[in-house]
């Protein structure tokens, strides 16, 4: 069966990459293409949005409806007030979601949570199956080395809104349910002056500079010894075919909310 997929923010360089890796994913078909209302774009053929692309016969839109009433799957890497709206709309229309934008706020969070609650939700701050497959080893790590200090570093590049990044946060809450810690009590995000480290905390620091696409460590020191667990991302078009990826499996799930964990099995 091929997977009807819309694609919100079409003409941001990311939209620009999802949409190329649908159009190059087995049993999918790129249905929708999404800018906002006065983008120079609307009308043209949405193969103007991948380099060198030939025509997909699918025009640039910024009429929400018509892109959604022809689509299995809407995925969207736009802003919190964009996915909330874009949320609402798509559970009205039966069409099921991939959401990678990050920053999500109480409202956006609430709107995505009842969307899930009436269609399929994939909701990830991070689509790179890497990355979510370091998510899957942190809990083990975490507890078999229970005593160790945990520090979280993530780099990235100048023009990042958010700190910590989503990915950062993630890390931190896998280290910190495996701990049985409350993810925010623990979190320390900056230390300046003198003081020991406090057991329990877990240290969230964000770098940023130049065009770095993402980096994330999390760091087990222990008497003697660390361990150091990486990802380090060199092509932003990870992101994009993981939220393809998420698409292809979420069509045709039950309502409800989902991650990567779940799209690659991991979850335990």
């Amino acid at each position: 069966m091929t997977v009807r997929i819309a694609v919100a923010g079409a003409g941001g360089r990311m939209g620009r990459m999802i949409v190329k890796a649908v159009c190059g994913a087995g049993g999918a078909v790129l249905s929708g293409a999404l800018v906002s209302p006065g983008s120079a774009l609307v009308g043209q053929d949405a193969g103007c949005l991948i380099e060198g692309g030939a025509a997909l016969e699918v025009a640039v839109t910024a009429d929400r409806d018509e892109a959604l009433c022809r689509s299995d799957v809407l995925i969207d890497f736009t802003t919190p007030g964009g996915t909330a709206a874009l949320a609402a709309a798509a559970a009205e229309r039966g069409v099921a979601l991939v959401i990678g934008t990050t920053g999500l706020y109480g409202a956006a969070l609430a709107a995505v949570a009842a969307a899930a609650g009436r269609v399929p939700v994939v909701r990830s701050a991070n689509m790179s199956l890497g990355v979510n497959v370091l998510l899957g080893l942190l809990p083990r790590v975490s507890l078999a080395l229970g005593e160790y200090d945990v520090e979280i570093v993530e780099l990235h590049h100048r023009l990042k809104q958010d700190a910590p990044s989503g990915t950062a946060l993630m890390m931190e809450q896998a280290v910190a349910e495996a701990r049985g810690l409350d993810a925010e009590a623990a979190r320390r995000s900056g230390r300046e002056g003198v003081g020991q480290r406090t057991d329990g905390e877990i240290g969230v620091m964000a770098l940023r500079g130049g065009d770095v696409v993402g980096e994330h460590t999390a760091y087990f020191f222990g008497p003697g010894e660390r361990v150091e667990i990486s990802h380090r991302a060199t092509d932003r078009g990870i992101f994009a075919r993981g939220a393809v990826r998420a698409a292809l499996w979420v069509s045709g799930r039950t309502p409800g909310g989902y991650d990567m964990q779940d799209v690659l099995g991991l979850r335990s």
